[in-house]
């Protein structure tokens, strides 16, 4: 099979063919680029969707990612970052394996379809040529021929005519004569064009068209098998990344079956553990006998026996003290604003942390150290003295950091001997502790709201009712005589207070302060003469007087 042989007279729909098979190229490479551009998004689109959900640092969202679940999440990411990278991959590989090279391609097959039709346009133009040529001496001796026959004839009717003088028959027999021979060189002229044409002509259908056709045809097969090999590498691109594709999924399988629900309930009891311990049995008050009240060691009301409640409100005691709103304000250097086990934690870290940071100091201390022995013994190398300021700020840095670490060190030892064991627990939840009690209680719980760090909302209370007894606040108004005030205060929010031993004010109020915050979160106040109670120390602005007579203070 052959186009020189069987498409011999079908140049033109060759030539119109062979461009079709171009185009047809031209629109499988378009195909591949709009391809590598869709990979390239949608790696770019991976990599922001992977980089969107990753933790920020050094912010809450850190910390989440200590539990197995939110760890496998992270390594889902991960993965799709490298997945991302594959998709980055399949784009390179189809540019630099397919595009280039068939755009290059293309360019060379079009200047050789335009040399191989051009020969063959040469070809075809020659063979009209010939042909035109042709054509000319045979209507040349046609012509001649017919113009001899016709001077024959003029002379045979002159030389039968007895009027004619001799000399015109001699005349028109010459002319014929002369006309015979033009006819007979024409002949000959037009039979040697005619073998030329003959031989040019099959020369061109059985030499140059099918030499022209067969490159043309090779020409295109080559096209075939090249957009052939070119759909190959496409899926072998493909195919190459699909191990390490898989290996992504198979990390990510892997960080799923590494949850562990166990675990992360474990974490979230480290993480919320107060410390506290659940309140007692509350024991029946008989009111039935007057004056002889049998308050139990473990009522929310620790108020004297035989002595009258102070004045502070009838409002509902369904709310335990001292679960109120969280103070907005900064957290104390010592974390005394969290429960005891999450202070100890605090602490832990917080000690842990500055020993990372000592350790830090003390190498770039000794590296110094070592760099000025070497400046000692080799002084063209550098100036030991250069080194001493240097020296001596590590060396300040590591003191500072050590008399910050001894000072979270000893918070951490009061916090954990602080710790009560389950009978002084009970103690503490009684009322029988002396004075301490008050203080320990709000140090641990004071003024605080549901977080993630182990605080409380005064709504959380009304969920958990009896894990917290209130401090008893009575014991504190004991005093015979009323205690004087050392200042005033003007109530910034209003707040209800609905727990034994508190007191309710209403925003922009003006009070009189008979005791300070001590640091638990509680500031003492008197409205008149005979309603006094605490408040919480953020929910008030106050304004001491230090020249106040009386004023005592508490420890």
């Amino acid at each position: 099979m052959s186009w020189g042989t069987e498409l011999w007279d079908q140049f033109d729909n060759l030539e119109k063919h062979t461009q079709w098979g171009i185009d047809i190229l031209e629109k499988y490479i378009k195909f591949v680029k709009e391809r590598t551009e869709i990979e390239l998004s949608y790696a770019k689109q991976l990599r922001n969707l992977s980089k969107k959900y990753q933790p920020k640092k050094n912010s809450k969202e850190e910390e989440e990612y200590k539990y197995t679940a939110c760890k496998a999440f992270l390594s889902t990411l991960n993965e799709m970052n490298d997945y991302a990278g594959q998709h980055e991959v399949i784009s390179e590989n189809m540019t630099s394996q397919i595009t280039v090279d068939l755009v290059r391609y293309v360019q060379e097959l079009k200047q050789e379809r335009k040399s191989n039709f051009h020969d063959g346009r040469k070809a075809q133009q020659h063979i009209e040529t010939c042909w035109k040529q042709l054509e000319s001496s045979k209507r040349r001796f046609e012509r001649d021929c017919k113009e001899a026959d016709r001077a024959q004839q003029y002379f045979e009717k002159m030389d039968a005519d007895i009027n004619v003088t001799k000399a015109d028959v001699e005349k028109a027999r010459q002319q014929a004569q002369i006309r015979q021979q033009m006819a007979e060189d024409s002949k000959a002229d037009y039979s040697l064009i005619l073998q030329r044409f003959n031989q040019e002509q099959w020369e061109y259908y059985h030499t140059h068209i099918p030499t022209i056709f067969q490159k043309i045809q090779e020409m295109e097969e080559r096209r075939i098998v090249r957009i052939g090999e070119s759909m190959k590498t496409y899926a072998e691109v493909d195919r190459q990344v699909i191990p390490i594709i898989g290996k992504c999924l198979d990390g990510i399988v892997k960080a799923a079956e590494s949850i562990d629900q166990k675990n992360d309930s474990q974490l979230v009891v480290e993480a919320y553990k107060s410390g506290f311990e659940p309140p007692g049995d509350i024991e029946f008050e008989d009111y039935t006998q007057p004056m002889k009240h049998a308050v139990s060691d473990n009522s929310l009301s620790s108020s004297k026996e035989g002595k009258p409640d102070l004045k502070f409100g009838s409002k509902s005691r369904g709310k335990l003290w001292p679960f109120i709103k969280k103070n907005k304000g900064v957290t104390p250097e010592d974390f005394s604003n969290f429960p005891p086990e999450q202070r100890r934690k605090k602490l832990q870290q917080k000690v842990d942390d500055l020993n990372k940071e000592i350790q830090k100091e003390t190498d770039q201390r000794d590296a110094i150290t070592k760099m000025k022995d070497v400046y000692l013994k080799n002084p063209q190398m550098g100036d030991p003295a250069s080194l001493d300021h240097k020296l001596t700020e590590v060396t300040q840095n590591i003191e500072k950091l050590r008399l910050e670490a001894q000072k979270f060190e000893a918070w951490l030892a009061e916090v954990e001997g602080r710790l009560p064991a389950r009978s002084e627990q009970a103690r503490r939840q009684s009322g029988l502790y002396d004075g301490q009690t008050h203080q320990t209680v709000t140090n641990c719980a004071q003024d605080r709201e549901s977080s993630p760090d182990g605080s409380y909302t005064e709504e959380q209370s009304q969920e958990n009712e009896h894990k917290v007894l209130a401090p008893d606040f009575d014991d504190e108004f004991d005093d015979e005589e009323p205690l004087p005030a050392i200042g005033t205060c003007k109530a910034l929010y209003t707040f209800e207070g609905q727990n034994e031993g508190t007191i309710s004010v209403v925003e922009g109020e003006t009070l009189s302060v008979i005791e300070e915050d001590k640091g638990d979160g509680w500031t003492r106040i008197r409205r008149n003469e005979d309603e006094e109670g605490y408040v919480p120390t953020s929910y008030v602005e106050v304004y001491l007087d230090k020249n106040a007579k009386g004023a005592k203070t508490y420890i």
